[in-house]
């Protein structure tokens, strides 16, 4: 018998997730960036989303119930047209770039996708919606490193595009070596009335 033990509890947020597109023209953008600082711990292009809703570690048999809820809200809603746009940092340390386009259907899909959360028993830390796609964080022995590639990110504008799918994640934060994995839980189409999608 050499089955792994699932842990009780599973790290998820729902989120959006741009297109390999959209994903690829930021890529280009940030190559020089790449080059002039190794040391920062770069997400996988893979793995680049936009939080609406941080839950943290929750129990794994909460996760099911989830699902229904998020995928009604989904049919419901129509695609969200955003672009990604310049750069920052949190704390000098947390690099990302801007979101851009329908800013305030982004942030009434947040606030409905976290009351469906509340209405499934979850609590949730209240913070403002900062829209933002996090791109790497710096080791503390060089934190200007994330200042400088903000800065190198300040005049790019990305193509338009539409977010089709919310998406349900799951991480592996905190659970052994190596960087963050990230996976769909599940993901919903946007307006299509067809209910669930796989991801």
């Amino acid at each position: 018998m050499n089955e792994q033990i699932q842990p009780a509890t599973v790290r998820v947020f729902i989120a959006l997730a741009p297109p390999d597109e959209a994903k690829q023209e930021l890529a280009r953008a940030l190559g020089p960036a790449w080059d002039d600082h190794p040391r920062l711990r770069w997400n996988r292009i893979e793995d680049w989303h936009i939080t609406l809703a941080f839950l943290g570690e929750v129990p794994r048999a909460v996760v099911p119930s989830l699902c229904p809820p998020l995928a009604d809200l989904a049919a419901a809603r129509h695609p969200l047209t955003l672009s990604l746009r310049g750069g920052g940092h949190f704390d000098e340390r947390v690099l990302w770039s801007g979101i851009d386009g329908d800013i305030e259907g982004l942030r009434l899909l947040a606030a409905d996708v976290r009351a469906v959360v509340k209405g499934c028993g979850v609590g949730l830390v209240e913070r403002e919606l900062r829209p933002h796609l996090t791109l790497a964080r710096a080791r503390r022995d060089t934190p200007s490193c994330a200042v400088r590639a903000a800065e190198g990110l300040a005049g790019f504008t990305g193509r338009p595009w539409r977010a089709e799918r919310l998406h349900l994640v799951a991480s592996n934060f905190g659970r052994g070596p190596g960087p963050i994995r990230y996976r769909d839980v599940d993901a919903w189409r946007f307006g299509d009335g067809a209910g669930r999608s796989a991801g």
